[in-house]
């Protein structure tokens, strides 16, 4: 537009006045307890000899005031496991996190593990979502419809021998066709069924990581626009700039207050102790 020229040495100078100030964020105190936390990840593209890419988990947590609290970004090189999500979650703990309720994430290997190894008391909850569209994953699109129709009962009961019973339905109809769907909701069942001990409050905020989506949604306009970055450090600087950008007015966060004070009253009845 000026006809000026700006070389990616200058934008990299530029850029590094955050990186203290990000520094600063990544170790920052945190809360002592948080009924809820949600993990999730998103992808980014990072050019490390070749472009490729790598995993960048989020973590949010719910203050008991209801207030939203990013916890923190770690990038990751697509080998995580037990030991990667341990030393993550030790971090967190050491940053003064003594307590977590109920932690919801979409099952992926050696975490939830790794969580109740950190907060003993714990419980882990699956991403009811992501568990439905990893069904749909192994069958027919001509067949979802169907399929979503006869999992409503499963998700909806009001109890875990309920659900039980439903998933039996569903089975005895699909299981014989699609084999790798019964076994997912096995593996998954212990931790898709913690959310069914509670009431519907807890359970509508529970069920999925949609409290994570629309973070996730920001942060991967602000990558695509970018296209890749040639280290973990460029992504993680982007990545928090529209994270200090979210919420300038501070009405975002009065709205989600507002939507998470019927939970947390049931939160404190359930969690009674715990939180205070």
């Amino acid at each position: 537009m000026y006809g000026a020229r700006v070389s990616k040495d200058t934008v990299s100078r530029i850029t590094e006045k955050v990186t203290g100030e990000m520094t600063e964020w990544l170790n920052r105190p945190l809360e002592k307890v948080y009924p809820v936390i949600f993990i999730d990840a998103m992808v980014v593209k990072v050019r490390d000899g070749q472009v490729a890419n790598k995993p960048v988990y989020v973590v949010i947590g719910v203050t008991v005031d209801g207030e939203r609290d990013i916890l923190g970004l770690w990038p990751g090189d697509g080998g995580e496991g037990a030991k990667f999500w341990l030393s993550m979650f030790t971090e967190i703990k050491n940053r003064g996190v003594q307590d977590v309720c109920i932690a919801v994430c979409d099952g992926l290997k050696g975490l939830p593990e790794a969580i109740t190894a950190t907060w003993e008391l714990a419980t882990v909850q699956a991403c009811v979502i992501h568990l439905i569209r990893n069904t749909f994953r192994f069958a027919s699109r001509r067949y979802w419809q169907e399929m979503s129709r006869d999992l409503r009962p499963v998700y909806t009961a009001p109890s875990e021998a309920v659900a039980r019973e439903r998933f039996a339905e569903f089975d005895a109809r699909w299981g014989k066709q699609y084999p790798a769907i019964s076994k997912l909701w096995e593996n998954a069942w212990s931790e898709f069924i913690p959310f069914l001990d509670y009431d519907i409050e807890i359970r509508r905020v529970i069920c999925s990581t949609n409290a994570i989506e629309s973070l996730n949604a920001r942060y991967r306009r602000a990558v695509r626009a970018r296209g890749h970055f040639p280290n973990d450090t460029a992504a993680l600087k982007c990545l928090y700039l529209v994270t200090r950008a979210l919420d300038p007015t501070g009405r975002g966060r009065a709205r989600w207050a507002m939507r998470w004070k019927p939970a947390l009253n049931a939160f404190a009845i359930a969690f009674e102790g715990r939180i205070k």
